[in-house]
């Protein structure tokens, strides 16, 4: 077999089979295949697409290039929950105590962020002393001990795929919808969960900036799921505004702990509510929607949810004195407000551009190897559809220095459309896949 061959055949519009799958993901894996010839092939397939049955050979290959985790040790159905990403999204902190309060196991892999602000665990190590250095043993013995466990990606969690998407993040092939399920759920197979929710985001603050193209990779990854025999569901939800007020790292680990005692921004917590509910349903935990959602806002008002997170922390090794006083957290040494400069109603809001603030602010990396800034970030006071006067703040920024900002501040009034008449809210879950 010839990489030549499978090239010209993808080029040609031809279906790859599972032989063909594993030549190259191998040979690319072991440096046996080219840059060059990988290069090629991947824009083949972005011109061509990939059916079905190539994206479903496509993950098993990459999940398979490295090592898998076995979580058979682990009392009870684990779920896994996984966001594409979006500006403000602190779910995970949120939704995964809320679940394993009830005990339903969460097993989650997690990566560090690159762009607005840092990832999980970036966001998590603002606790001091919290690690994600967990291997397999230690994660398991957290998770029946506490019911969840949050750890770092390591380097041999399905390598291919490390490889391939550094590739096409440099030959402009990262926009389509077959790789980038493929992406997704080779990763999340090899973490070995048997329950996978999805949250896939769309609109100007997220990957997938047009809901039709949202609703595809939601389509694709489900399927992908339940043809490896993985309960799986994929949420479809607004990121045409950030997600709760906190954008930035430690900011947003106070929001989720102020959630998690019931204080939170309204939609953050329903958010978390829709997908803690598909991970209960998907776990057996309850059979009706209705009821897996009452039993979420009942570990919340009980105060279950924050004990399990506090556990969590302790468990990996934070200091749960931060979980019980949030003012512990380093704060910015300067806070300005951002004014809108007219009044009216907030017809719109460019999120990417809130994003982008946060990182120029040292929230998030430019660069892989950029520091980041835990204390600095964005308080989000206004949202679309909501009325403001002129003068009223629409954002707090929280800098570490002055230098940037009145950049910053320029940038996030220039973020926001502020008009005469009413606008509706946006819808936050647009569509449930199952």
């Amino acid at each position: 077999m010839r990489m030549l061959d499978i090239i010209e055949k993808k080029k040609r519009g031809g279906i790859l089979n599972r032989e063909e799958i594993a030549f190259f993901v191998q040979g690319y894996t072991r440096d046996q295949v080219p840059d060059y010839q990988m290069a090629a092939l991947l824009m083949a397939i972005w011109f061509r697409g990939l059916e079905d049955r190539e994206v479903l050979d496509l993950t098993l290959e990459m999940a398979g290039s490295g090592e898998t985790l076995d979580l058979s040790d682990i009392r009870g159905v684990v779920v896994d929950k996984h966001s594409t990403g979006g500006v403000g999204d602190k779910t995970s902190l949120v939704v995964a105590p809320m679940v394993a309060s009830l005990g339903v196991p969460v097993a989650k892999m997690s990566g560090r962020g690159l762009g607005h602000t840092g990832g999980t665990i970036d966001k998590l190590e603002a606790i001091p002393g919290f690690s994600a250095a967990l291997d397999k043993k230690a994660m398991v013995d957290t998770i029946n001990r506490v019911h969840m466990a949050i750890a770092g990606q390591t380097a041999n969690l399905a390598p291919a795929d490390k490889k391939m998407y550094a590739l096409r993040d440099v030959t402009g092939t990262v926009d389509q919808t077959g790789l980038i399920a493929s992406s997704v759920m080779s990763k999340k197979i090899a973490s070995g969960a048997q329950v996978i929710v999805l949250d896939v985001k769309t609109g100007s603050g997220a990957f997938m900036k047009r809901e039709e193209d949202a609703l595809e990779l939601a389509a694709r990854m489900v399927s992908i799921g339940k043809g490896l025999g993985r309960t799986t569901a994929a949420l479809v939800t607004d990121m045409n505004q950030p997600l709760g007020e906190a954008v930035g790292n430690s900011l947003e680990v106070v929001e989720a702990i102020r959630t998690l005692q019931g204080k939170g921004p309204k939609d953050l917590y329903e958010l978390c509510l829709a997908l803690g509910s598909q991970m209960l349903l998907g776990a057996g935990r309850t059979g009706d929607p209705g009821e897996a959602k009452k039993l979420l806002q009942e570990a919340v008002a009980s105060g279950a949810a924050l004990a399990t997170f506090k556990a969590f922390v302790e468990a990996q090794g934070g200091d749960g004195a931060y979980v019980d006083n949030p003012g512990l957290f380093p704060e910015a040494r300067h806070v300005a407000e951002v004014p809108a400069p007219r009044s009216g109603y907030v017809q719109a809001i460019q999120t990417e551009e809130v994003g982008v603030s946060a990182m120029l602010l040292g929230g998030g990396r430019e660069t892989k190897d950029s520091p980041i800034d835990l204390a600095v970030g964005l308080l989000v006071r206004k949202k679309v559809g909501d009325f403001v006067e002129q003068g009223e703040p629409l954002v707090r920024i929280h800098a570490s220095g002055r230098e940037r900002l009145e950049a910053v501040a320029a940038r996030l009034t220039e973020a926001y459309t502020i008009g005469d008449a009413p606008v509706q809210r946006l819808q936050l879950v647009k569509k449930v896949l199952t």
